[in-house]
């Protein structure tokens, strides 16, 4: 890997672990669904006119249908999702658990009809991932309830589902513009959502801070930096990262939140790891591309 790419990869490792704490900061003073629309929308202020400098919006009225799901299921759902499961479980065990996202996606291209055989290793893996899951789940549910659990299993079905869209209906679009048009759509559909649940006060500086953070940092700067990323070191090495955001997540949210850090989170999340890695090791997997 050259010295850009070990860079760019790096940055991309911090970037995308930072979000669970700033979501977790976040809906203490704001409501998910404000804090969809406030990030989408600054997101896509910043995005669009890129996309639209290059013309890329245009070829996307062929595929909006696509576009339109893409929005839905990667980006409008799983955020919403995941920040009202970040009001009742730790920003550490929300990481530490979408690390099991590469197994949903796993069981979704079985169920889905992709022409990809699943060998013993692959299903070794996915076994030993989910005990690591259950690990992670069973080892603390002195902190864990039903609800959250139900809703963080949606947030990591629409993360394995979303990147099938993109590889089967819109893999030949511009990347920054289908997620300029996605952040786009997605910012319209919360307008009433944020009406409705617009702060009656001011909030305070940390909950703004980690808006914009979300918004300029993790999601603008962010895909713009993983596209290049990609275009150094390829997709495939690209999604490496996916395995170690959620290990960034646990470290700030001990660090900064002072989250309790239990061994069961320990000791599920090198299992999750080691079941990821085997599941995906041989063969070829969608990539992902949203972060939390």
């Amino acid at each position: 890997m050259s010295r850009r790419g070990l860079l760019l990869f790096s940055a991309m490792c911090v970037i995308w672990g930072v979000p669970y704490l700033m979501i977790r900061v976040a809906v203490e003073d704001l409501s998910p669904g404000m804090l969809v629309f406030a990030r989408t929308t600054i997101a896509a202020l910043l995005l669009l006119p890129i996309a639209v400098a290059r013309d890329g919006l245009r070829p996307l009225l062929k595929v909006w249908r696509p576009v339109v799901m893409f929005a839905g299921i990667e980006i409008a759902v799983p955020w919403l999702l995941l920040g009202r499961v970040e009001q009742r479980l730790s920003s550490s065990l929300t990481g530490l658990l979408i690390a099991a996202v590469p197994l949903v996606a796993m069981l979704v291209t079985s169920l889905t009809g992709e022409r990809e055989r699943h060998g013993m290793r692959r299903w070794l893996g996915l076994c030993l991932g989910m005990t690591g899951v259950a690990a992670l789940v069973g080892l603390n549910l002195g902190s864990v309830s039903a609800q959250p659990l139900v809703e963080l299993s949606g947030v990591a079905i629409c993360y394995a589902v979303g990147p099938i869209i993109l590889s089967r209906y819109l893999s030949d679009e511009p990347a920054l513009s289908v997620i300029a048009a996605s952040l786009t759509l997605t910012a319209i559909v919360y307008i009433p959502v944020a009406a409705f649940d617009w702060p009656a006060a001011v909030p305070p500086a940390k909950a703004i801070l980690s808006v914009a953070g979300l918004a300029v940092v993790c999601t603008a700067v962010a895909f713009l930096v993983f596209f290049a990323l990609i275009a150094e070191i390829g997709p495939v090495r690209a999604t490496v990262i996916t395995y170690i955001n959620p290990a960034v997540a646990a470290i700030l949210g001990v660090a900064v939140l002072s989250e309790r850090f239990t061994r069961g989170m320990a000791l599920g999340f090198v299992l999750v790891l080691a079941g990821s890695a085997l599941a995906t090791a041989a063969g070829r997997q969608p990539s992902a591309i949203a972060e939390p």
